[in-house]
């Protein structure tokens, strides 16, 4: 035995060794969670003689399980087969094909997938004849079932917003009985009915529940600080007198409370379980001691946590980088920059950039293509093809191009405007049957369609009437301000869940045009144009050697990677804007020190001075999260990453006693308010008529007025 024990530190040996009764193991990151779970397992096998079929493991994704199932095959053999390893769902699936005729389950019930789902909501929709967004509703439903616990959804029902996916939320909860009653007739279930059907087993009949627990007598449970509360009722169910119970999990990392994670589950144990021991890995294999420190500083603020402190296998390393930016694009540029310099140090893939909202991505990868930095947006979709800039886009396509039928298609019902898919097949056939446009078969609608079919037709066709005459008349910005109003597309985007942060994307775009206007830009047309050439080339995957990865805080919980790039470090980016309460913010916090600790060897912290958000450039601060980390912690650095002498504010313009604009001198270095950092390549005249010619990272060249051009020496 002290043989398979050799590879583990005392932490992991106390945790693998834990006998009797349940347990609390909080895993810091990088602690070699992972590994822990898998010995301890071994262990029970190879040491105390269990039966692995008497093992239950859950984990989060089937990958975590197949990869925790293939690791303990490798230390004790083909015994491992036998090991109960699943995610919450598929551990009730399995019970519910075994034993779900006892609740009326019929044999072989169907799984409904979300698509599935959307079609059993839009039949409810219409039976009573209530307007809402199926995805939303879907949504709104899936968040009730996982608080509700399998104890009604009375209580989750109460605590929803005013408004729900578009309806109030008496007509929500209308909606969802009627669904849940045609799911029943239908003797189907839905993923959160996985978990809440088991529940209802495990009540109704305590033979199942024992019969289960016989085959569960020791579970252990992954990332505990993520289940929410219906997971946490089936843990609970299964724990019995006798039997072990080890979660595993890190309060600083729960970072899934938007998804129902219940927080309160993991601090909550000793009280849920009592008598349950408690053990901490706090030896953390990934990050230099420099990168820990800061780990250490930036959570240590937080009320809701379990105390611990990461303690370094590696010494020393380099201090965390803070870059203060003039604003988001000269941020943007120099992640670029300096990420295009440490490929010579490290391959693409093992570097990454992390940001809070998936708006932030739009500049990044502009940044990185002008750089000729590969790239690719993980776990997300890159910005130009995101649902809702697609959505604008096709109208201002549809606008210029009223022959352009994918996008007219899709614009045709968003948002919803009473035009159902039976109306538009018929469209679609009376076009293949003239042998006319679809624009065309829209347009002659009342020659074929019924009188409410064709008035929401000839609706639409007026709108984009309208729209065609403002392409003419607007630049892009405007042209997509007045679609916005006229479709009412914010209110249809905060009907979701997600709304607010689609909506972001949208404030992303009008960014984006109204940028695009004042480098010179021209017509909507032409705009279109440009997004069409930018999108093929943020298609990730084309070239050799891999990719800098670009992703969210929230998609990168559970990687690392040599070198982090942390960006929008301030006040309403991280914390976000939206987070107001303490417990919003600690998670905010929360998701701060996961971004931290994801770096291996190098870890930039970002943030700009300026910011336009929804369509106001504006002064913004830096995070309330680095001004709590120790001076001495951070390595103030420059734009080429040379480090400041001291952390004093960018000098000020530069001027002559008389208040003329001091002469510059080719080779200098500038920052510009709105093209970023630049060098100058040419000067001429004096005084008032003092001319620069200056070269912009990502711009090219520019000629300005020394007098003007508010010029900073750097």
């Amino acid at each position: 035995m002290e043989e398979l024990l050799a590879p583990l530190n005392q932490e992991q040996r106390r945790v693998v060794l834990h006998q009797g009764g349940p347990a609390l193991v909080v895993a810091g990151a990088g602690s070699g969670k992972t590994r822990t779970v898998v010995y301890r397992i071994a262990h029970l096998i190879a040491g105390r003689g269990v039966h692995p079929a008497e093992i239950l493991a859950v984990t989060f994704t089937n990958k975590a399980a197949d990869e925790l199932k293939a690791r303990l095959k490798a230390l004790v053999g083909p015994r491992a087969g036998d090991l109960w390893t699943a995610t919450f769902h598929s551990a009730a699936l399995r019970v519910l094909r075994a034993y779900g005729e006892r609740i009326g389950l019929p044999r072989g019930f169907p799984v409904y997938d979300e698509d599935d789902q959307l079609q059993v909501i839009k039949e409810v929709l219409a039976a009573l004849g209530v307007e809402a967004r199926p995805t939303a509703v879907r949504a709104w439903i899936d968040r009730v079932k996982s608080r509700s616990a399998g104890e009604g959804f009375e209580r989750a029902l109460a605590e929803l917003p005013d408004w729900v996916a578009g309806i109030g939320p008496g007509t929500f909860a209308e909606v969802l009985r009627a669904y849940q009653e045609r799911m029943r007739a239908l003797g189907a279930v839905d993923f959160s009915d996985l978990l809440l059907r088991a529940i209802e087993l495990f009540e109704a009949h305590p033979e199942v529940l024992e019969r289960v627990r016989t085959r569960a007598r020791f579970v252990h449970v992954d990332e505990y600080q993520d289940t929410n509360p219906a997971q946490f009722r089936i843990v609970k169910l299964l724990y019995a007198e006798g039997s072990e119970l080890v979660a595993v999990g890190d309060p600083d990392q729960s970072i899934y409370g938007f998804r129902s994670a219940d927080l309160e589950n993991i601090l909550r144990f000793p009280e849920d379980f009592p008598g349950a021991k408690l053990y901490k890995l706090e030896t953390n294999y990934r990050s230099t001691e420099a990168i820990l420190k800061v780990a250490n500083a930036a959570i240590r603020k937080n009320a809701a946590r379990i105390e611990k402190v990461l303690r370094p296998v590696r010494p020393g390393g380099d201090p965390a980088k803070l870059y203060a930016a003039f604003d988001h694009r000269d941020e943007a540029a120099f992640v670029a920059r300096e990420a295009r310099r440490l490929l010579g140090r490290y391959r693409p893939e093992e570097i990454a950039v992390l940001y809070r909202t998936n708006a932030q991505s739009r500049v990044l990868e502009e940044a990185f293509r002008r750089q000729g930095v590969a790239h690719r947006v993980v776990g997300g979709t890159a910005f130009f093809a995101r649902r809702e800039v697609k959505d604008l886009l096709a109208y201002a396509r549809a606008a210029v191009a009223p022959e352009d039928e994918v996008a007219l298609l899709r614009v045709l019902n968003t948002p919803p405007r009473g035009i159902g898919a039976k109306t538009i097949e018929r469209v679609k056939a009376y076009a293949a049957e003239k042998g006319v446009p679809l624009y065309r078969a829209l347009r002659e609608a009342g020659s074929y369609l019924d009188r409410r079919a064709a008035g929401a037709i000839a609706a639409f066709t007026n709108l984009l009437a309208g729209f065609r005459e403002l392409a003419e008349a607007l630049g892009p910005r405007e042209f997509f301000e007045e679609v916005i109003a006229a479709v009412r597309y914010r209110e249809y985007l905060l009907a979701d869940p997600a709304g607010a942060e689609r909506l972001e994307n949208v404030e992303e775009l009008l960014r984006a045009a109204r940028e695009w206007e004042e480098a010179g830009g021209g017509d909507l047309a032409a705009f279109l144009d440009e997004v069409a050439l930018t999108a093929r080339a943020e298609e990730p995957g084309n070239e050799a050697g891999g990719a800098v990865n670009l992703m969210t805080l929230h998609n990168a919980k559970g990687l690392e990677f040599k070198a982090v790039f942390l960006v929008g470090v301030e006040e309403g980016l991280l914390p976000h804007r939206q987070s107001v309460t303490e417990a919003e913010l600690e998670e905010e916090r929360r998701l701060f020190y996961v971004g931290v600790t994801r770096a291996m060897d190098l870890l930039y912290l970002t943030h700009a001075g300026e910011r336009e958000t929804y369509g106001k450039r504006e002064k913004v601060e830096p995070s309330r999260f680095l001004l709590e980390i120790p001076e001495g912690l951070l390595q103030r650095v420059h734009s080429f990453g040379e480090v400041l002498a001291s952390p004093s504010t960018a000098a000020s313009r530069p001027r002559s006693r008389e208040g003329e604009p001091l002469a510059f001198k080719g080779g200098e270095r500038v920052r510009h308010p709105r093209f970023g950092l630049g060098t100058v390549v040419a000067a001429r005249g004096e005084g008032a008529k003092a001319e620069v010619t200056v070269h912009f990272e990502g711009v090219g060249l520019k000629k300005l007025l020394v007098k003007y051009a508010g010029l900073e020496r750097v």
